[in-house]
């Protein structure tokens, strides 16, 4: 309803960014997260992505058991587990044993994609492509195993479940959420005109299953520095990396002083929210008018790790000022 505070999460892919190492990045992962719970965020889920020179988050069930062991409070999970490469009873096994360790701390988040390139996703699982076509069957195998109606056990689940979510960017994911009766988050850093329709779909469409009503997160691309001029700066970087990617050319995130150097003025980065925190706060409410959503789930592309560290803690501020708006 309105006036409801609105939470915040944090998605992670643990970026590789230029003059830096997976394992630096690995590690800046659970110093973020032990920030975040201390600021009261409410989740943190780690993507999953193979074969990508700037993403070290291939492994969400890993990150988690870490990132849940080094925090406290928060909901620990994944944004998410590619359902395309992995046996559905894996899944719940390993997601099982996280709740079995962290009881009421762990979210599952599933998605259909492959999480990189073609070629990347056929060294994961060879007939990924076949099991795109049949992701509804395997997600519905999944919600199998974990409420104990498949022939095999999945063991460690039993008596220890995750909370599901589904993830997408369409509306063919917001309607498979909705008939399955499922908690849905909408990729609105991916497709930033999509949310609206999307979440329509979800609500309008939506049967009590595994939840008796509706829940959603949206994730929003943000950063938030102490003014719009260095926040501009700060987003040079992922301006530069996106105008390259679109051209075919690969890069790691650059610093903002290379992206400053480069001789062609970049183009806007879509769906960015940067700026100071007034600024963005006002953005931020007017996607909460477009969703109707509760809870915001932030990635944050910038290239220092304080840099990082300081949008979190500027969320976290602002946070308080942001109201919940009727869906």
């Amino acid at each position: 309803m309105t006036g409801e505070r609105v939470r915040i999460s944090v998605l992670d892919t643990s970026p590789i960014v230029a003059g830096s190492t997976a394992r630096e990045a690995l590690r800046r992962t659970v110093d973020l997260a032990v920030l975040a719970d201390r600021l009261g965020y409410l989740r943190y889920w780690s993507a999953e992505h193979h074969g990508m020179a700037g993403v070290a988050s291939t492994s969400p069930a890993v990150l988690a058991t870490r990132i849940a062991d080094a925090t406290q409070r928060m909901r620990i999970g994944s944004g998410g587990v590619l359902l395309v490469h992995h046996a559905p009873i894996v899944v719940a096994e390993q997601f099982g044993t996280l709740a079995a360790f962290h009881p009421g701390r762990i979210d599952l988040g599933i998605g259909r994609g492959p999480g990189g390139s073609p070629r990347a996703a056929a060294a994961v699982c060879p007939d990924w492509e076949a099991n795109v076509g049949g992701f509804p069957g395997r997600l519905r195998e999944l919600l199998g195993h974990l409420d104990q109606t498949q022939p095999v056990r999945a063991i460690p689940a039993i008596g220890n479940t995750p909370a599901v979510w589904l993830l997408g960017s369409t509306t063919a994911s917001a309607r498979l959420a909705a008939t399955l009766g499922l908690a849905y988050a909408f990729a609105r850093h991916l497709n930033p005109g999509g949310a609206a329709a999307a979440l329509r779909t979800y609500r309008t469409e939506f049967r009590p299953g595994r939840i008796p009503a509706p829940s959603t997160v949206v994730s929003v691309a943000v950063l938030v520095a102490e003014t719009d001029e260095q926040a501009a700066w700060l987003t040079g970087p992922t301006r530069l990396k996106t105008m390259l990617r679109r051209r075919g050319e690969r890069i790691l995130l650059p610093t903002p002083e290379e992206a400053a150097a480069w001789p062609e003025t970049l183009p806007p980065q879509d769906g960015l929210v940067a700026g100071s925190p007034d600024t963005v706060r006002q953005r931020l409410q007017a996607i909460l008018s477009e969703t109707g959503t509760a809870e915001l789930m932030f990635t944050t592309p910038v290239h220092g790790h304080p840099d990082r560290r300081r949008s979190a803690e500027l969320i976290a501020e602002l946070a308080p000022r942001l109201t919940v708006q009727p869906s």
